[in-house]
């Protein structure tokens, strides 16, 4: 079936390719498939991203340093046990600091993606108290990051590194949109979009070599 998304391999590398459209399922998973995601403010119109480069995690590159080991031994890591206290979670922390693109309608949208099966949760616990974590889309052998957030130190990093250690026996590639201090300091590369996106196309055309995602959680 043809994207309704223009070919991202033409798209502006730092500005929208897109705007408008709305947050179906069919819509969302168009535009993951094709590198594409959605990335506006609540009470703007839908902006859709292609970022030229992309920052990606290949899953045994990622790096654990020596001082994030003791929240490893600390942390209680769970998959796909409370999708969207995780999803509010992220709101609701980042709307303290700072105005957040997590609005009701992606909490609505990603856990609607949830139901269906594509979206995915990674939580990270401390003495059975959600402290943070990350939420992605699966398809094939490609996990779309989305958010990460942490309310306790280091608990999304060790949200990505469980993540990391649960995808690496599939040959995984992990989506972490654009670049930042922190996703560098934990190991992410930068790649030219082109070869992104045909990295993408490759990916998406596997099964995912797991028949559920909750089953891959590793206890500490």
């Amino acid at each position: 079936m043809k994207s309704k998304f223009p070919n991202p391999k033409q798209a502006p590398k730092d500005t929208p390719l897109a705007l408008g459209g709305d947050l179906s399922a069919d819509t969302l998973l168009d535009a993951y498939k094709n590198g594409i995601f959605p990335w506006f403010m609540n009470g703007e119109n839908i902006l859709w991203w292609s970022p030229d480069p992309r920052a990606v995690f290949y899953p045994d590159s990622v790096k654990i340093h020596k001082s994030i080991k003791p929240f490893l031994r600390d942390y209680k890591v769970k998959f796909d046990t409370d999708f969207k206290k995780l999803i509010t979670l992220c709101k609701t922390q980042r709307e303290k600091t700072e105005p957040t693109w997590i609005s009701q309608d992606i909490i609505t949208a990603y856990s609607n993606l949830y139901d269906l099966g594509w979206a995915h949760s990674v939580e990270v616990y401390k003495n059975d108290e959600l402290i943070g974590g990350l939420y992605g889309i699966i398809i094939g052998k490609i996990f779309c990051g989305e958010s990460m957030i942490s309310i306790k130190p280091n608990a999304s990093k060790v949200g990505l590194i469980k993540l990391c250690e649960a995808l690496r026996p599939f040959d995984f590639l992990i989506d972490a949109q654009v670049m930042n201090s922190h996703l560098k300091f934990m190991g992410a590369k930068s790649l030219a979009r082109e070869r992104f996106l045909d990295e993408l196309k490759e990916k998406i055309s596997k099964k995912s070599g797991f028949n559920s995602f909750k089953d891959l959680n590793l206890e500490n």
